[in-house]
């Protein structure tokens, strides 16, 4: 196991991710502009662009071998993805995720107002906004399966949320860049739980580009909600990425 020094660089894309809410949130604290509709819509296609290229590029990194073999993996893909969405749908993945969200959201408009904020208010439902967002699930995973370090998904997740940071610093106080807190430690300690335990497990069993390929195509989907082209469960298909590796170990 590697030495635990080496801890900041295992979980580099989380650093990158908590960075993004306390930037965000001290330049929304600092000041009262905010970034035009024009230049929001400017930044958000690029980062769907990018979402595009990290998430293809790392699912086709994972097909490897003959043709036979290539097609093997793209149907266990198909299959992992189909079965996952099933299994995230009767456990209501997607329904919680969405509850939070919408309890975040209600008690962020509940604390809008002239009056001075509190750090809790502030505080708890930004990072509940935060946490609850499935990219930064997925991106810890990938964070961690990835032997190079897959920082790109969290550092996508990080401008994001610095951009929803600058908004509600300005409307419910520093709150806001106390949220990197809880989001460091619940994204890093997947990305940890990856790197020490289940990647070498993975790997030693040849399982580990089933997990990525699924993660790719993940990764690709949020560009798709991002674009507002497709209204897609993410939460829901997360099962995907231990249903891979199962049906890689029975299949292949």
């Amino acid at each position: 196991m590697p030495h635990p020094t080496y801890a900041p660089r295992e979980v580099i894309g989380t650093i990158l991710n908590a960075s993004g809410i306390l930037i965000g949130g001290t330049l929304g604290l600092a000041s009262s502009k905010s970034l035009s509709p024009g230049a929001e819509n400017r930044v958000r296609i690029i980062l769907a662009a990018a979402t595009v290229l990290f998430g293809l590029r790392l699912t086709w990194s994972s097909l490897s071998g003959s043709l036979g073999q290539i097609l093997k993996q793209c149907v266990v893909l198909i299959l992992a993805l189909m079965l996952g969405k099933f299994t995230g749908r009767i456990l209501g993945l997607q329904k919680l995720s969405n509850r939070i969200g919408r309890r975040a959201h209600d008690d962020i408009l509940a604390a809008q107002g002239p009056q001075s904020h509190t750090m809790s208010e502030g505080f708890g439902p930004c990072a509940a906004l935060f946490c609850a967002a499935p990219l930064g699930l997925l991106g810890a995973v990938q964070d961690g399966l990835s032997l190079s370090g897959y920082v790109y998904p969290l550092g996508i997740k990080g401008v994001v949320d610095g951009l929803a940071a600058m908004g509600l610093g300005r409307a419910i106080g520093w709150g806001v860049l106390v949220s990197a807190l809880p989001v460091f430690a619940f994204q890093g300690t997947i990305t940890l739980v990856c790197t020490h335990w289940l990647q070498p497990f993975l790997a030693a069993r040849g399982l580990l580009d089933s997990v990525n390929a699924v993660g790719g195509i993940l990764v690709f989907s949020v560009a798709l909600v991002m674009l507002g082209l497709k209204r897609i469960e993410l939460t829901d298909y997360l099962p995907s990425l231990l249903i891979a590796p199962l049906l890689t170990h029975i299949f292949i």
